[in-house]
């Protein structure tokens, strides 16, 4: 019997450093080897059927991170953004984008708007990169529309409820994520989507991020998929019968 696909699998990617520095190696070849491991899941949640696959690329907090390496990361999200359109379209994939993208540079910005338009009418798996992305962020920036539609009178806070936060989300269609996955052993959920992973089932690989590979996916599928979702209720059983 097949295992039970997730509709959306959220990855917290780490190790990168790690894995450059233990081959002494810059952090930046870290990052260059964590790209080419985005394009090996993807490939596989395509394969898998996955609705969505949702990756921690940049946080809010990593632009605290040294100059020199911002740089680098910026470029290099731009030539992965447009160097992997062709894997894109050859997977079915489509591409979106979370989180304070006014942040990150115009020619990044540019290219994000690009893919995102080439891939628009795919109808495969989605993938989205969170960038410039926090989940306090996101949730603040939910408040400040609800509240500007309080103030301007279209909206009364009696009417504001679960519903009416997630519509206000960055990508109100997603689906809430069923799995979260966080690479290199680490066990916290670094202010990753905070709102809707209220109920995703977590698993930590050892493996770090350059590392990981179809085989430590579906490890965490095969995990996943003995798990008993409850989702704050009760599972039915059915009881057994007794004789007379």
């Amino acid at each position: 019997m097949a295992l039970p696909t997730p509709r959306h699998i959220a990855i917290i990617m780490d190790g990168n450093g790690r894995w450059a520095e233990a081959r002494g190696l810059r952090r930046v070849k870290g990052h260059e080897a964590g790209s080419e491991t985005v394009r090996v899941i993807a490939e596989e949640c395509s394969r898998l059927g996955v609705e969505q696959l949702t990756l921690y690329a940049f946080s809010e907090e990593n632009w605290r991170r040294p100059r020199l390496e911002i740089e680098f990361l910026m470029r290099l999200l731009k030539r992965f953004i447009v160097n992997e359109r062709d894997t894109l379209m050859r997977n079915n994939l489509r591409f979106s984008a979370i989180g304070r993208l006014h942040r990150l540079p115009e020619g990044v910005r540019r290219e994000l708007t690009r893919t995102m338009e080439l891939t628009s009418r795919n109808t495969g798996t989605n993938l989205c990169l969170a960038l410039s992305y926090g989940g306090r962020a996101e949730l603040v920036d939910a408040m400040r529309e609800l509240a500007a539609k309080v103030q301007a009178g279209k909206l009364k806070p009696e009417q504001i409820d679960e519903a009416m936060v997630s519509a206000h989300l960055y990508q109100p269609e997603m689906p809430e994520p069923d799995l979260v996955i966080r690479t290199a052993g680490e066990m916290r959920l670094s202010n990753f989507l905070l709102w809707q992973v209220s109920y995703a089932e977590l698993f930590v690989s050892d493996a770090l991020w350059p590392e990981f590979r179809a085989e430590h996916l579906h490890e965490a599928l095969a995990s996943y998929a003995r798990r008993e979702r409850r989702f704050g209720g009760l599972v039915d059983r059915l009881e057994p019968k007794t004789a007379g």
